[in-house]
């Protein structure tokens, strides 16, 4: 049996629909099981002595588990884990997936894989960026240096010393768009990692346009019920193997639990993000009408010319963001009014989250790129429309002239 990470598409999986739903199952069958199976074993047999070391050497080396080898240890290798992440794989046309136990987690180890260890310390990122991930770049907790710009100022800012380009796209709060082919191309030989959390491979996929690395909180839409916390990444296997060498020494594998609920999460992903994304276009539409409102940010409203929508992109997802012309007290006041939509941060669930990011998600950020006072985010859910505009339309303050 191949525990590999591996993707192994097959012909019959063109769709996305059809590999979200068949992914990281084709091992099912011979094991004689319809259902994914959970394996939540901490520590495995060993074969024999030599056998047992050679499992261990090969697996913390950053291998995938050897034919007829043992698992060994949960911290090294796990088949729920492997399954989910041959699943993700495959939806991002990569050859394999390392995953963690959280985004950041997926995030330090590319960043000690590919920078600190590598000597090559320097990394350029493009903002606006996840609160998290830039104050990790900026603060240079884990041995980096970072050099943050924009997106048509990454050939510049690159240096002899840089391991990694990093962007997201679209951008959290404020959902600028970035051409990733531009970004590739800029950075040259610099591996471009791309945080694919927001569009999802149902929507992007970054490695199509020559990123090295597509990152997902696998928190968010992967799982799709805010009940288990993870993040992946999917490169070449040339690069997983350096992933996951990282992953067994520092430990940040994530638990099979998650790994079962995120790749059972996946086969309803392109359903769940299509429904999500469609009410999110209406949504964002009618509060560009909204007196209340001063600025939606949606990038299926946004003028986009580099026309990264339908070539990049094949949808402007389902988050919204909006500047509130009340400023900070209306922020307030809306996420204290809301009663379909709940005031907590994270994003991509069945139900509507609103979050105030300057506050919150992106409160470590510099002051100077820190999303303004006036800046709700919204993760749009599964909820009706109507409902939700409805909610939206009688929490709303209307500023007095």
């Amino acid at each position: 049996m191949d525990h590999s990470t591996r993707s192994t598409p097959q012909a019959s999986r063109t769709a996305v629909d059809t590999s979200a739903v068949h992914a990281g199952r084709d091992d099912l069958a011979a094991l004689g099981v319809h259902a994914l199976p959970l394996d939540l074993s901490t520590t495995n047999p060993l074969p024999d002595i030599e056998a047992g070391g050679d499992s261990y050497e090969a697996l913390a080396g950053g291998s995938v588990l050897p034919a007829g080898g043992s698992a060994v240890y949960a911290r090294l290798w796990n088949p729920t884990v492997a399954r989910f992440e041959a699943g993700l794989a495959e939806l991002e046309h990569a050859e394999a997936a390392v995953a963690f136990s959280s985004g950041m987690a997926a995030f330090a180890a590319a960043l000690l894989a590919f920078c600190t260890s590598a000597g090559r310390p320097h990394v350029v990122a493009v903002r606006p960026l996840y609160g998290g991930s830039d104050h990790v770049l900026a603060s240079g907790l884990l041995g980096t240096e970072a050099t943050f710009c924009g997106p048509d100022e990454i050939a510049s800012a690159i240096r002899e010393d840089t391991g990694l380009v990093v962007l997201e796209t679209p951008a959290n709060p404020t959902l600028e768009l970035t051409d990733i082919a531009s970004a590739v191309e800029q950075a040259g030989e610099v591996p471009v990692l791309v945080d694919n959390t927001f569009a999802t491979p149902v929507l992007q996929n970054p490695l199509n346009h020559g990123a090295a690395f597509a990152l997902h909180s696998a928190t968010k839409y992967l799982g799709g019920h805010g009940d288990a916390l993870g993040g992946i990444l999917a490169c070449a296997e040339e690069r997983a193997v350096r992933l996951r060498s990282v992953r067994a020494v520092t430990g940040g594998i994530l638990h099979p639990l998650a790994a079962y609920l995120f790749h059972r999460g996946l086969a309803t992903l392109p359903v769940r993000m299509r429904a999500q994304q469609d009410t999110a276009c209406e949504i964002a539409t009618r509060l560009t009408e909204h007196p209340a409102v001063a600025e939606v940010f949606y990038p299926g409203l946004a003028p986009d010319p580099a026309g990264v929508l339908g070539r990049q992109m094949r949808g402007p997802g389902a988050m919204v963001s909006i500047r509130l012309r009340g400023g900070f007290a209306a922020a307030e006041a809306l996420t204290g009014r809301l009663r379909l939509f709940t005031h907590a941060v994270s994003l991509g669930g069945v139900d509507s989250l609103i979050q105030h990011p300057a506050a919150l998600t992106h409160r470590p950020v510099a002051p100077e790129a820190r999303p303004g006072s006036d800046v709700v985010r919204m993760s749009i859910g599964l909820e009706a429309a109507e409902d939700l505009i409805a909610d939206l339309d009688a929490a709303l303050e209307v500023p007095a002239d």
